[in-house]
């Protein structure tokens, strides 16, 4: 995988609003947000995208859900989405595996 700048957050090679790490992961503010409360939750490993995943990956997916959920109770969240683009073609940009949280507003269904 190429480097990305989320493996450059992950370096410390750019600054990042982290709110959160541990081994497998880190979470941090979007910089264009699309809610009052908008964050990142993504792998260090690099996967770039959520179908480029394997049956190894499998608990490391599981472990970003969690992280995303306990961030958003955290971040004082009851009600909240999460995003996984996944592909050009689904808005993905950044081509290294992450989770969208957002939340503080509400939110229509279907998503555009």
């Amino acid at each position: 995988m190429s480097e990305t700048i989320f493996s450059k957050i992950i370096a410390r090679e750019i600054p990042a609003d982290i709110i959160f790490e541990d081994d497998e992961c880190l979470a941090f503010r979007d910089i264009n947000p699309q809610a009052p409360t908008h964050f990142l939750v993504i792998p260090k490993k690099p996967i770039p995208k959520l179908s480029d995943a394997t049956s190894e990956d499998q608990t490391l997916l599981g472990h970003l859900l969690l992280v995303a959920s306990q961030v958003a109770a955290d971040e004082g969240l009851t009600d909240f989405r999460l995003n996984v683009n996944n592909g050009a073609g689904a808005s993905q940009t950044v081509f290294h595996l992450h989770v969208h949280v957002l939340g503080g507003r509400s939110f229509s269904w279907p998503p555009g």
